[in-house]
């Protein structure tokens, strides 16, 4: 029998029963766990506002082709949403690239334009420019 594989209670390791094997089987039994904590934030997103004052958004949504999102708005609630519903079946075989989403985002400042919002997807990223109000942008005064 090869004792350097084997456990023995009455032994303990060098660090110790409690600070080595319980954190790898913590990892290796609860990987479940882990997995879904780790991507409940699918899609990754990124937004950030470009030098004229418009606000992008960008997804990272590998997996998935344009016919397979949904974007809404809706100025009167002042709301975008980015959505996308996977195929089941295949959801169960891969656990990050097209998983079902729904992402809702909210003006409440009111200073964009959701209504004149463009999209673009290529190469697996979703890019959406929310222009910024024209009564918004500042405007220089003449003095007299």
């Amino acid at each position: 029998m090869n004792t350097a594989l084997t456990r023995n209670s009455s032994h303990p390791g060098l660090l110790g029963r409690t600070v080595f094997d319980d954190v790898f089987d913590s990892l290796f039994l609860n990987a479940p766990a882990y997995v879904q904590k780790s991507t409940q934030g699918y899609p990754v997103a990124d937004i950030y506002s470009d030098d004229e004052g418009n606000t992008i958004m960008e997804f990272a949504l590998a997996g998935f082709s344009k016919e397979d999102l949904l974007i809404e708005v809706k100025p009167e609630d002042r709301t975008l949403t980015v959505a996308a519903a996977a195929d089941e079946g295949r959801q169960k075989e891969r656990r990050i690239a097209r998983r079902s989403f729904k992402k809702t985002y909210v003006n409440y400042d009111d200073h964009l334009d959701l209504a004149k919002s463009e999209a673009q997807f290529e190469n697996g990223l979703l890019s959406i420019k929310v222009p910024k109000r024209p009564e918004t942008k500042p405007v220089a005064i003449n003095i007299t």
